[in-house]
């Protein structure tokens, strides 16, 4: 079967439409009036509900017209790790997402006749569902509890590299190759090794767009999901349709011969029912809103509107890209979205960046077709491992379990205490500045492989200049040369995204290692670029929960409510101490050289091997 799609050129645009954000609806009166006249009538007020699902907890988050954080809840999530094998639970998940729903309404007196519109953002992990809904084991355990690969799951190296290896046309749109992070791999894995689990299956989902079918019983899929994670080109509709449309038409962007070449062409089968037979823009309102059994678990009113989901990293983007400080902020063209890049700082970092054209940057993902902000192409750089590499490096060391117990007597964290540390030690040393004191410290952060912009999974970390001291100062002093090496990545990537076409100069952070103004201010020195933080620290919540502004009608796009919801707080400026910038520039030639020496090192075991 040949898809038209193989050519990618003009002649492969369907006159098919996506599932589009609808062009009805008015924006209401400013928030700040509407909410006045709200409460002087008695009348509900307007909220909207985002929903988050993290690597270890589900989110929910409630916010107003002003895009205010009214409340937030938690409730844990359970994982499974065996070696590269990574685990979770939807029904777990669930039960999980409808607690902190009901924690987050009670703690903010919020009531469910005041929730307007609801949207689900969450790792892009693999489901499997048979076709009652119910789980599919993905496990070798077999435990059919574990019905999810966990995005970060790395089981599918071997795999990657066969769909690589076939050079598919589609692989230009993620960077010249697929990830053991996305989804094709991951699929393929599962029909090699449980054969079983493969044959029940009926559906294959992305967690966020799970979620939202779980809520709603439709099966409608994300372009975010489906393009960043799919191979889905969701640009064969681009010169037929525009965001203001809502056509309902079944997905038309899947290309068919790659999927039959790296062995799933059974995933195609009953047009593409396994995988998704639509798609749609973020936000488009799905079915009739929440069913009666999901609106009764969540606590909510049967009907609410739910928009098409997002991936975290994508919602958090939305939650914070259009946070702008005041008119006096200077910028290369500080009304352009596209001079922008993202970062959205969690377990994992990802960078998002936008543009009007169509951008092809080796090793780094994209360009993606609407996959974050209607009609504008999306470039996602990141790395496999930032929050989740300083609690290794931090935890893993002797002295963790003294400073943790201090850190938690002083109601602080341990990277709090760390960052006092390395202020004290400023002092004492005498040293110029807080960076200089990693002089012999490097860092290369590739723990869990580079996932951009050199795109090898089989890159290891490494460290340079360890000694036999045990103090908490020499803890503090690697996690200081961990954080610069990872400030180091995103350095790499600006640099590779500039070299091909993006005019990026500002930087937008989110998520909870924004929250740490050491990990900030080095990002802010080491890229060069002033740092934008969200007024809101729930960036992600706030993204997701745009999504049900916009299901609800309350807004007619994605960009409109993100211009109404979206605000900065601070903003970190870079060092204009040029010796701080000369220490960046020589320790960012050593970064780079770390991997230079390890493709070096790895050239010669490997040759080494094949003599024996």
């Amino acid at each position: 079967m040949k898809s038209a799609l193989r050519t990618l050129s003009s002649s492969a645009i369907s006159d098919k439409a996506l599932l589009l954000p609808p062009s009805a609806g008015r924006v209401g009166l400013p928030a700040s009036i509407e909410m006045a006249s709200a409460t002087a009538k008695n009348i509900p007020r307007t909220v909207f509900l985002g929903v988050d699902v993290g690597t270890g907890s589900a989110r929910a988050g409630l916010f107003n017209q002003e895009g205010r954080l009214l409340g937030s809840a938690s409730s844990p999530i359970q994982i499974w790790k065996e070696g590269d094998c990574i685990e979770q639970s939807s029904t777990d998940i669930w039960h999980a997402v409808c607690a902190a729903v009901k924690t987050a309404c009670s703690s903010a007196d919020v009531t469910a006749e005041e929730v307007v519109g609801l949207g689900f953002a969450a790792t892009c992990s693999l489901v499997a569902v048979d076709s009652d809904g119910s789980p599919v084991s993905v496990s070798f355990s077999g435990d059919e509890r574990r019905n999810i690969i966990v995005w970060m799951d790395h089981r599918a190296v071997k795999q990657a590299e066969r769909i690589n290896s076939r050079s598919s046309p589609v692989l230009q749109y993620c960077g010249g190759s697929v990830s053991p992070e996305m989804q094709a791999p991951k699929l393929l894995w599962v029909k090699e090794n449980l054969k079983e689990s493969w044959s029940v299956a009926f559906r294959w989902m992305d967690l966020s767009d799970w979620l939202a079918y779980r809520a709603t019983g439709d099966d409608t899929r994300s372009l975010c999901t489906t393009s960043c994670k799919w191979t889905y080109l969701g640009h064969a509709h681009m010169q037929s349709v525009n965001e203001k449309d809502s056509r309902n038409m079944e997905a038309c962007g899947w290309d068919d011969d790659f999927w039959e070449e790296i062995g799933l062409g059974d995933v195609v089968e009953g047009n593409h029912a396994k995988i998704g037979r639509s798609v749609a823009f973020p936000g488009y309102p799905l079915g009739s809103g929440l069913t009666r059994a999901a609106a009764n678990e969540l606590g909510l009113l049967t009907g609410t509107p739910v928009g098409t989901s997002l991936i975290d990293a994508h919602a958090g983007g939305v939650g914070v890209m259009n946070s702008l400080p005041d008119a006096d902020f200077q910028s290369a063209d500080k009304t352009d979205i596209s001079h922008r890049l993202v970062l959205v700082c969690g377990t994992s970092t990802c960078h998002m960046a936008v543009s009007k054209d169509r951008l092809f940057i080796p090793g780094v993902w994209g360009p993606f077709w609407s996959a974050m902000i209607p009609e504008y192409w999306l470039t996602e750089g990141g790395q496999s491992a930032t929050g989740a590499l300083l609690d290794h490096i931090v935890e893993n060391h002797v002295v963790a379990p003294l400073l943790a117990n201090r850190a938690a007597s002083q109601g602080k964290s341990v990277y709090e205490l760390l960052n006092k540390i390395l202020e004290s030690m400023v002092q004492e040393l005498e040293v110029p500045f807080l960076a200089a004191l990693t002089e012999e410290i490097h860092v290369l952060p590739d723990f869990h492989g580079n996932r951009s912009p050199v795109a090898d999974a089989k890159s290891k970390g490494m460290v340079c200049g360890l000694t036999l001291d045990r103090s908490e100062r020499q803890l503090a002093l690697l996690y200081l040369a961990t954080v610069q090496g990872i400030a180091y990545g995103t350095r790499h990537i600006v640099e590779q995204c500039n070299s091909h076409g993006h005019k990026i100069d500002t930087l937008l952070a989110c998520g909870g290692l924004a929250k740490n103004l050491l990990y900030v201010q080095e990002h802010a020195n080491i890229v060069g670029f002033p740092v934008i933080l969200p007024r809101e620290n729930e960036s992600v919540l706030l993204g997701s929960a745009i999504l049900g502004a916009v299901a609800a009608k309350k807004y007619p796009t994605l960009h409109d409510a993100m211009s109404v919801l979206n605000a900065a707080g601070q903003v970190i400026n870079p060092s204009e101490d040029p010796r701080v910038k000369k220490y960046h520039d020589v320790k960012y030639q050593i970064f780079r050289s770390l991997y230079e020496q390890q493709l070096s090192y790895r050239s010669m075991m490997a040759e080494a091997m094949q003599q024996q």
